[in-house]
């Protein structure tokens, strides 16, 4: 059985307290986007995980996806399983990809074995595997709160739109994005910005990390600034970096050929 995990980005992202455990609440709004991974699971003699395409270092015990595994099986009886996954989604993103494996991974064991989770119990599991990762059980756009585990259903719709995400090649280590933030509380939610139109979002929708993460990595800045200057609506930096996004009317088809640099394209 095989499924498609499928990448998010962030409309907005406030840093809003530091709080005692070290982490930070956040308000965001995850967006789900086409591109995506490859996951596929066959019965075995025994558990094995095959990765290919983007080639991920470390321990593939450690991947999400066989974690997972692990985790169902503390609840569940799941047999020996051939595991395969085609990375497409660069990490180190801001775009969710690994997040997403693992979440996704969930849902297919749940599916494959009939075990009738439902997808509230199943982002139960998510979370333990990480922050972000009980969206993906949803995988429709939500407004989250606490440090993106707490998930509330949103009305946004921007199928009518193109998107372009470019993956430079530069790395933004997630400690080195919160390192030099400032938490505020935002004087006006994401949850009342978002219903303007999206080209009213440039100056008030605004990434937090943007502002310590483009004074490190200036050729970010610029990229975003490149977007704009395609005809983007909107542009942003997702999550903590790398990848920036635009968001493009119908009518404007962007081309972007650039060194050094992932690019996706999702044009209607």
């Amino acid at each position: 059985m095989i499924t498609f995990p499928n990448a998010k980005i962030n409309l907005g992202l406030n840093i809003v307290e530091k709080r005692p455990d070290g982490y930070h609440n956040i308000e965001t709004i995850f967006y789900p986007i086409g591109w995506k991974d490859a996951l596929e699971i066959v019965p075995s003699d025994a558990t094995s995980l095959t990765i290919s395409g983007i080639a991920i270092d470390g321990d593939p015990e450690k991947n999400l996806v066989m974690k997972a595994l692990r985790l169902l099986r503390e609840d569940y009886e799941i047999g020996e399983l051939s595991v395969s996954l085609q990375k497409n989604i660069p990490f180190g993103a801001g775009l969710g990809g690994g997040s997403a494996d693992g979440a996704f991974m969930l849902s297919l064991l749940n599916k494959f074995y009939e075990l009738h989770v439902s997808e509230d119990e199943l982002a139960s599991y998510a979370v333990r595997l990480g922050a972000d990762c009980p969206f993906f059980i949803y995988n429709r756009p939500v407004f989250a709160t606490g440090i993106g585990d707490i998930l509330e259903p949103v009305d946004v719709n921007l199928g009518q739109n193109h998107f372009v995400v470019i993956k430079p090649d530069v790395a933004v280590p997630t400690a080195e994005a919160y390192s030099n933030v400032k938490p505020h509380k935002p004087e006006e939610s994401l949850k009342t910005l978002i219903v303007l139109p999206v080209e009213e979002w440039k100056d008030v929708v605004v990434n937090d990390f943007e502002q310590s993460v483009f004074a490190k990595h200036p050729e970010l800045n610029d990229l975003k600034a490149l977007l704009y200057k395609q005809g983007a609506l909107y542009a942003s930096m997702s999550g903590s970096g790398s990848s920036l996004y635009g968001i493009f009317p119908p009518d404007i088809r962007p081309e972007l050929s650039l060194r050094n640099c992932a690019i996706w394209r999702e044009l209607k």
